[in-house]
This record gives C-alpha cells, structure tokens and sequence, in this order.
C-alpha cells in the first residue's frame, strides 16, 4: 500500500456526523476510506459533491454497525455491496471492496473483497482510484497521484480492458477530460486509441446513459477540445450523426461568462438527436433554439418568445453558428423582452372575432407589437379594429 503523503481537507470531511460514522466503523475493526470524487476533487482544489466511502465490511455488516451507532441505513445497491448512510443530515454511501468477475461491456458481476488494492483495479481512471482515511491521509495503492498532479486522465492498466468492462467509460474519457484535464497537454493517445477501436461498443449502451454523460461532458466548462477528439476518433458521428463542431469553440469563448448550459452547446452541434432519448421539455427547447438560430428575432423579441434563459442560450449560440458579435445591450434587451406583457386579451376582439378567426387576428397584432419592438400600446394596436375584415 503507497501512502502517498499527502492529504485532503475540506468542510466535508470535518463534518462530525462523517467523522462519527467512520470512527464506528473502525472501532468494529473494519477500514472507512474516502474514494473517488471527493478525494479526487479535494486535491485539485474544486468543489466536492458526494461523500463515497469504501470499506472491506460487507453490506449487512456497514448496516449493522450504522444502525447500532444510531445512523439510519437506506439499501439503497445491497447486490452491488452498497448501503447508503445518513449521518449528520447527508448521505454517505459506502461500497465494499469488490473486485470483477464477469463483465459484458455494460455491467459487472463483482465479488466482495478484503484488500484495497482489487478495489482500486477495476476502477475506470488512475484519480478516481485514490484513497483517504477519516483523518485525510491519501492512500494510492496504484500510483495515480502523479496523474492526478498532472490532470491527465489515464485508463487503470490496460485501456482496452477497461472499456470492455463497461463501454460508456468511453464517453467518460472525454467528460473527465474536458472536466479535470490538461487542455495543453491533449489526451492520453493509449486510452484515445482504445476509444476509437472500441467505439462500435457503444452501440450497446443505452441510450438514457448515453444521454447522461453527453450532458455531462457538454456541462463543462469548455468541451471544445474533447468533443473535436471524439470528432476525429469516430465517436461523434456514432452518437449525433451529422453533427459539426465548428461553431462549439466559438460559443464557448462567447459564454464564458455564463453558466454552461448543455443543451446550447448541442444547439451548434446540430445532428441528429433522436436517438438520445430527451425529455419533451429537452426536446422543446433544443427546437427553439435551433429555430432562433435562422431567425433574425431582436433579443427582446426572444426574451418574450423563449424567456430569459433559454432567450440568452439562443442569442450566444447564434453568435457563434454565424461569427457575428453579440448585440449591444443584448442582456437588457432579452430582459426587457422576458418583462413585456402583450396588451392585447382575447377579450378586446371578441364578440367581433372568435375561433380560429380570433387566434389568427391574436398572431397578426402580436406580430405588429413585435415589429413596433414591443412597445405598441394596446389602443394603438386596436385601432382601426372594426374596419379591417373578418377572418375566416
């Protein structure tokens, strides 16, 4: 076992009720190590999500020692050795030491084990298989630090066996890239190569895990250089054909100030996304914005249509898609837009208009609101009302 001499800190590992569950579990004579994200993030000095644990007592034994320390237990992955620990208000899951023994390229048959370094081997990346004890002392049973230091994501061992094990590590690759890694020092070109010779691999994966690491990795703060090595190892293409990733470098310099939203990200992409199992409301919005991306809608016009989110996504991605400057004020512009009230009710045209006469006479004013940039008044637009003709 490599100690690795350096240590993690952070509010979350300070917490007495995580400081508590540890000691229980000690104190029964078992191991309560830190793993993964939290040991991960902390060394690199970015925030920490959740709290994982790993431990060489088996589930029943984690659910009994909680229980008797006065925690409550959820079982919430018993058959994949993990039970979910409320202590002090957060949940700790804690997964015993397991090592493969069958896998088929989306999920493990795994068995339990006692020794942390089988625990270590058959996880995915050389950081994410870093280990702290409860007083924050980093363990490194196969010396990843030194990539972690580097911020280079390497496959543990063999890529290629890595990515058999469960084919979605692929995407990882990418997402961890674009999250944690070097953006001077590009992929690790063993694990790129494994991707690109392994990526019919992908074809069994479902396609709601697909969407979930897509979204993932379009989250991060600049996915450009992973999503153009995904675009030259074949992987793109297999997962939005058509796409083109010209204008995604472009938007994410202009959204930098911005929180990344990935759905505008996948707006520039363009491709075909039928296959990626979005939601109605995903689905909504992505044909918004690419509908705001052909037209030549003001920023107030789009603050009214789409709303102050979604307004400002299609607005910084249609910079990008046409190498245009955004609009001067364009931010003031969606928010005047998104604050706008029509004036006009239905209840101003009726009884002269009604059915489909009334909802089309509702597009036309609606139409010469927005063409008076949302500043027509609602006498002005009703003027004249009684002498144009009945719609039909």
């Amino acid at each position: 076992m490599k100690v690795a001499g350096e240590k993690v800190v952070g509010d979350w590992l300070d917490q007495p009720g995580t400081q508590s569950l540890c000691a229980a579990i000690e104190a029964a004579g078992h191991r309560a190590l830190f793993v993964g994200g939290c040991v991960r993030n902390s060394l690199l000095g970015v925030p920490v999500g959740d709290v994982d644990l790993a431990t060489d007592a088996t589930p029943g034994t984690v659910a009994r020692i909680a229980g008797e320390a006065g925690f409550k237990t959820v079982p919430t992955g018993i058959e994949h050795g993990t039970v979910t620990v409320i202590a002090g208000g957060e949940p700790h899951e804690i997964t015993t030491f397991r090592r493969d023994v069958e896998t088929d390229g989306r999920r493990a048959v795994v068995a339990f084990s006692d020794r942390i370094e089988e625990d270590a081997a058959r996880r995915d990346f050389t950081m994410n298989a870093l280990y702290a004890d409860r007083r924050g002392n980093v363990l490194d049973p196969l010396g990843g630090l030194p990539d972690l230091k580097a911020r280079r994501i390497r496959f543990v061992g063999d890529p290629e066996t890595r990515i058999r094990e469960d084919y979605l590590r692929i995407l990882r690759f990418f997402r961890f890239h674009a999250a944690y890694g070097d953006p001077e020092g590009g992929l690790d070109p063993e694990g790129l190569a494994a991707c690109a010779a392994l990526a019919e691999g992908l074809d069994a994966i479902s396609r709601e895990r697909i969407r979930a690491e897509l979204k993932k990795l379009l989250a991060a703060r600049d996915p450009a250089p992973s999503v153009a090595a995904m675009a030259q190892a074949g992987i793109l293409a297999r997962l939005l054909p058509g796409a083109d990733l010209r204008a995604l470098a472009p938007l994410v310099h202009l959204d930098a100030d911005h929180p990344p939203r990935w759905l505008r990200r996948l707006a520039v992409l363009g491709g075909d996304t039928s296959d990626l199992r979005l939601s109605k409301a995903e689905t909504r919005d992505l044909s918004a914005l690419r509908t705001a991306l052909g037209s030549m809608e003001t920023p107030a016009a789009l603050g009214w249509h789409l709303g102050r989110a979604l307004a400002a996504d299609a607005l910084l991605a249609r910079a990008a898609v046409l190498e245009t400057p955004l609009p001067p004020g364009w931010q003031a512009e969606v928010e005047r837009g998104a604050a706008a009230r029509f004036p006009v009710t239905a209840a101003d045209l009726m009884p002269h208009y009604t059915g489909e006469a009334l909802g089309a006479r509702m597009k036309q004013l609606q139409a010469r609101w927005l063409a008076s940039d949302l500043t027509a008044s609602r006498e002005a637009l009703l003027k004249g009302r009684d002498k144009l003709p009945r719609l039909r």
